[in-house]
């Protein structure tokens, strides 16, 4: 690995609008696929999905709301009609509070007032439908202000005006709202100085509640819990039971209390393995497949909002080669929405409601080699938590764990690669695939927070903290004495490796743009989007250290005679089709 892992290798048309307003599409056509026979009829479904999708760029140029297209080419579109939409208001104040100890953005008063107002006004039932404040949106709501009062820095503690705001509507709202929130808000009667006796009395209304409120104590006091209060959390109160709208089980204002407590206060490596490994044996042992090599890929669930997502593409590429990979992820997930696999998958054509069982079955097919499951097939209580997930508004820490699953285990080596954005959170990763066993990890700090590394040159003016295309990660060595673990960590400069320095194809919520790019670079077609399949494929092959990727150039090689040979393109055409049959 001398390539990469160098001991001296430095981090370092114009609108025309009528009286009503018409929307133009832009009509791209898509190049000819060359297939063999009986995969004919899959490129032509293909074809004509993507000439009739309407163009995102249309969408927002034109101001109209994706919530009201239903277009599958539109990322949003596939958010289920079903989940409830939260209250924009409240939503836009959690983003600014519902954070860290030194990313919360206090509200000033007239915020805060508006907030205030709202919630009182739902609370009374004068707000009906999508403006009322939901539960969830309470608790996260609430509890990101205690953990603020209560363990906050100054700077990110409580503003003037959301004091002030505050003393004004407390008197009202602790009549309004339900126990639950009033002891969210106020968990020991010390926070409001209105008597508030609720908040140290409140115990929930059932022994799940119990354990629930109990563990909520310590974490609005900005405190942590161990592993086993963790689980025994989690497993209690999941899944969520939902009929109609509302939660029959647990109640939401505490769940989502929890689940953004835990982010805020910054989890400890137990609370995270906990998380991860919560609903290990929900679905029973895991399958094993037999394959020399699996990667599990832990792309963001919620999407790519903005450039190409290149893992599926890759997926393809990496099989051709005896590189199994294993996919998963949702549909459709907040707070971003984007592009996922599992989208780009449904719209081609191909089943997405795999089990792990028949996952193992592609896994281990000669035409396929790589496999895509869904959170809803893997982990149902997991799944339950979407629709609330959305009202949390904030990442809470399954965001992060979900990244790190085994849906399908491997008679021969595994690795995992998990994307990530936020710094510090590298480490923990590493820290999960480290406990699970695998082989090799690997975290990338790709475009978007996820797994894709791109050629573009690094911007003069580049943000603070790691750059984008940063990787660290281990791989197991075989000693004299058993087996250790080397570690590296790097940033990618694909200058480096004879890659032009070229922008990275935009796609901006369009899941057909996305397929277009992908499957025109499996194709052949010499581009940026082929470029950066190459790329991620080779650089994971060497970074993860598997066999005939010792060498970086042999590995983009290899990746690079995988596509022009059609063989890829082969291979996501064949599980389009054998996704269908597999039992």
């Amino acid at each position: 690995m001398k390539s990469l892992l160098n001991p001296g290798h430095s981090l370092s048309s114009q609108s025309v609008f009528s009286s009503k307003p018409r929307i133009f599409t832009r009509i791209q056509s898509f190049p000819h696929l060359p297939v063999k026979d009986g995969q004919q009829w899959i490129a032509r479904k293909l074809s004509l999905k993507l000439k009739a999708a309407l163009d995102s760029a249309t969408i927002e140029q034109l101001g109209l709301s994706e919530f009201d297209i239903r277009n599958p080419s539109i990322s949003s579109s596939y958010r289920s009609s079903k989940l409830r939409k939260p209250n924009q208001t409240v939503l836009e104040a959690q983003a600014r509070v519902c954070t860290g100890p030194t990313q919360t953005r206090p509200l000033d008063e007239e915020q805060a007032f508006k907030v205030l107002d709202t919630i009182l006004r739902s609370a009374k039932g004068e707000l009906k439908d999508e403006e009322e404040v939901s539960k969830a949106q309470l608790g996260a709501y609430f509890a990101a202000m205690t953990i603020r009062a209560n363990a906050f820095p100054e700077a990110t503690q409580w503003s003037e005006g959301e004091r002030h705001a505050m003393n004004t509507f407390w008197p009202f709202l602790v009549r309004a709202l339900p126990p639950d929130v009033i002891f969210i808000a106020d968990p020991e009667g010390s926070i409001m100085g209105f008597g508030n006796s609720i908040g140290p009395q409140y115990v929930g209304n059932d022994t799940s509640e119990m354990r629930l409120v109990g563990a909520l104590r310590e974490v609005l006091a900005g405190g942590h819990l161990g592993y086993e209060e963790i689980q025994g959390v989690l497993r209690d109160v999941l899944p969520l039971k939902i009929v109609g709208e509302e939660s029959t089980g647990v109640s939401e204002s505490l769940l989502s209390a929890f689940f953004i407590g835990q982010r805020m206060n910054r989890e400890t490596d137990r609370e995270l393995k906990a998380f991860c490994l919560a609903f290990d044996d929900e679905m029973g042992p895991p399958p094993v497949a037999d394959v020399r090599s699996l990667t599990h890929y832990g792309e963001p669930y919620d999407g790519n909002t903005r450039y190409f997502r290149s893992t599926l593409f890759v997926a393809a590429v990496r099989s051709c080669y005896q590189e199994s990979c294993l996919l998963h992820g949702t549909e459709w997930m907040s707070p971003k929405g984007g592009v996922t696999e599992e989208q780009m998958l449904k719209f081609m054509g191909a089943n997405t409601s795999l089990s792990p069982w028949q996952a193992k079955k592609l896994l281990e097919g000669d035409e396929v080699g790589f496999a895509y499951i869904s959170q809803r097939e893997a982990r149902p209580s997991l799944y339950s938590l979407i629709g609330l997930r959305e009202h949390i508004k904030k990442r809470p820490p399954l965001a992060t764990t979900e990244k790190v699953q085994q849906f399908v285990k491997a008679r021969g080596k595994e690795a995992i690669v998990a994307g990530f954005y936020h710094e510090g959170y590298e480490e923990p990763l590493l820290m999960l695939m480290k406990r699970r066993g695998v082989h090799s990890g690997l975290v990338v700090k790709g475009e978007e927070g996820a797994l894709s590394m791109t050629t573009r040159l690094r911007s003069a003016n580049t943000s603070k903290g790691l750059p984008v295309n940063y990787c660290s990660g281990f791989r197991s060595t075989s000693e004299v004495h058993g087996v250790s673990r080397q570690s590296f960590s790097l940033e990618v400069n694909a200058e480096n490796y004879g890659f032009q320095p070229t922008d990275t194809p935009r796609t901006d919520r369009s899941v057909s743009k996305n397929i277009e790019l992908g499957l025109t670079a499996l194709r052949g077609q010499k581009g940026p989007a082929y470029d950066r399949i190459v790329l991620n494929a080779g650089i994971v092959d060497h970074l993860l250290g598997c066999d005939g990727a010792e060498d970086i150039y042999v590995a983009l090689d290899r990746a690079r005679e995988a596509i022009d040979s059609g063989k890829a393109l082969e291979r996501l055409f064949n599980y389009i089709k054998i996704s269908h049959k597999v039992s």
